[in-house]
């Protein structure tokens, strides 16, 4: 099996093939650090996580890269709303960024460059650009020379009559368009403002423009050709764009072997912005509650290029469909003593104990583009045929299949779910993994209805059932005067 991966650049799926033998570069465009994260940037770091650990799965060495934008007009506007300083709303946002990232299980990256660190690196590249005749300054201004670069337009497949300077929000200032020598052309350095964080370079006191951050950021830390950047659709034009014109013409090398762009979220069919009133954050969601893995299924049922709409309906069925597969991973926690195997996570050590058939389907949906869908459905089959063992070893009091049979099923399922960065925290007892009551307080529960009973008080009787089935516990009364349970 080869994985497959649609390239922006050329438009259709190719197969992969990292630059090294075994070594993969991978640069993810990251925040601009002046707000709380949102649905859409959970989208895009899912995404590429989940990426990542396939490809780390398969063997490949992984050095992934994401920068932070620490210095931007957004930034700048958030610090004079709040009355406080650049620095203090760029770190402040950097922090909460890692909080959102930690609770959705996304893995931290190798390295965070930031803009304001890489200051030596864009001047230097700058200065290669006018050297070549790609960059020009003017005012204090630095701009690059869009018609000077032949091939402007090859990943956005925009004309540039079809273009429109300043898109994806960063639009420049009037007065940059009288020290322009062509609409088309973008800052690369802006002279210093009054008010505003500034260095000195040999264009004088400013700061560097958005595309160039990400062109030296790049290969400060990756070199000059990498395998694969990734970031979300919106970024295609112009800042892709334009990282490509500037890293290429500088270097005379292809910027990146593979671009993969992920589609956008919607919320309840419109586009999320605060003006509508559905801007949704990442902790207002998790603070609901919802829980992160839910979270983390809902963006991975869509196919990681197709666009996602984000409603009540979906999250709900997200919240179920990672509880199936929750029920499954906790199987060996549950279950493990009655089935008198080993420690679950000395079970999981033993790499041998893989259904191949489950993982050759799940590797073919993955090697499919990333079709996570595909790759879900492996883990609802093996989850899904795990409760319904549960539940007979529960009402029969043995397993239909057998032990070493089940015991595959499960390192199987907790394998690949990793991959895909769904994985139950374990807190102590199994117990403490379910919302609601313990396992004690469940039996404690069993043992007063029995006494009801005995007492022939069968409205207390019932009412204890009745709260426990509301809490999701199935009875089975058994000869004897003895009742087992499992939860639903």
């Amino acid at each position: 099996m080869t994985l497959k991966l649609y390239n922006s650049l050329t438009r259709q799926e190719e197969n992969f093939e990292s630059l090294e033998t075994g070594k993969i570069k991978m640069y993810i465009c990251g925040v601009t650090v002046y707000d709380y994260c949102h649905l859409g940037h959970a989208r895009s770091y899912i995404v590429w996580d989940t990426i990542r650990r396939y490809l780390m799965w398969q063997g490949y060495q992984v050095r992934y890269v994401q920068n932070f934008t620490d210095i931007d007009d957004k930034i700048l506007n958030r610090a004079r709303e709040t009355g406080t300083s650049m620095e203090s709303v760029a770190e402040r946002f950097t922090e909460t960024y890692f909080e959102d990232m930690k609770r959705l299980n996304v893995l931290e990256a190798d390295e965070y460059p930031r803009a304001t660190h890489a200051i030596d690196g864009i001047k230097r590249l700058i200065h290669d650009l006018e050297e070549k005749g790609y960059a020009y300054p003017s005012g204090g201004d630095v701009y690059y020379q869009v018609r000077q670069f032949s091939e402007y337009g090859k990943l956005s497949g925009r004309r540039l009559e079809e273009m429109q300077a300043g898109a994806s929000g960063r639009v420049e200032s009037e007065d940059s368009d009288t020290k322009k020598k062509d609409p088309f052309d973008f800052a690369l350095w802006k002279a210093a403002k009054i008010g505003e964080p500034a260095w000195e370079s040999p264009w004088g006191k400013g700061r560097p423009g958005w595309h160039i951050e990400c062109s030296a950021m790049v290969r400060d830390c990756l070199g000059e050709t990498i395998d694969i950047h990734a970031g979300g659709a919106d970024l295609i034009f112009p800042h892709h764009e334009n990282e490509i014109a500037q890293s290429e013409a500088a270097t005379g090398k292809s910027l990146a072997k593979y671009w993969l762009h992920n589609g956008f979220v919607t919320i309840d069919g419109e586009k999320m912005s605060k003006s509508l009133g559905n801007f949704t954050t990442i902790r207002d969601l998790l603070d609901r509650p919802v829980d992160p893995m839910a979270v983390r299924m809902f963006v991975l049922t869509a196919q990681y290029r197709k666009p996602i709409d984000f409603t009540k309906e979906a999250i709900a069925s997200a919240e179920n469909g990672w509880n199936t597969i929750k029920e499954g991973l906790l199987f060996a926690y549950q279950y493990g003593s009655q089935l008198e195997w080993e420690m679950p996570e000395q079970t999981l050590s033993e790499e041998a104990n893989l259904l191949i058939s489950q993982v050759e389907k799940f590797q073919k949906a993955m090697d499919d583009d990333i079709n996570t869908p595909g790759a879900l459905a492996v883990l609802f089959e093996l989850a899904k045929e795990l409760r319904r063992e549960g539940n007979v070893l529960v009402h029969e009091g043995k397993t239909e299949t057998s032990l070493e049979e089940l015991k595959k099923q499960w390192v199987t399922l907790v394998k690949l779910s990793q991959v895909l960065g769904l994985e139950v925290e374990l807190d102590g007892e199994i117990s403490s993994n379910y919302d609601g009551l313990s396992d004690a307080e469940i039996e404690s529960l069993i043992q007063q209805r029995l006494e009801a009973k005995k007492d022939k008080n069968y409205a207390e009787a019932d009412r204890i059932r009745n709260e426990l089935q509301n809490q999701g516990i199935k009875l089975i009364d058994k000869p004897g005067s003895v009742t087992n349970w499992h939860r639903n």
